[in-house]
């Protein structure tokens, strides 16, 4: 797994890509986004849905 943290007010091009308008701002695989403080199991579960795996 890789992670970038980006300063959307440093690097505006990508805020206006992404649709950021609100922080944090979680982009997985340029599949699924979501904004905002998630608890874990949330947070778990946009990862596999990235990564195409179905949960059970």
């Amino acid at each position: 797994m890789r992670a970038d943290v980006v300063e959307v007010s440093e690097f505006p091009h990508l805020a206006q890509r992404y649709h950021v308008f609100g922080v944090p701002k979680v982009v997985i695989n340029e599949r699924v986004q979501f904004e905002g403080a998630v608890p874990e199991k949330m947070f778990l579960s946009y990862v596999l849905q990235a990564a195409g795996v179905e949960e059970s």
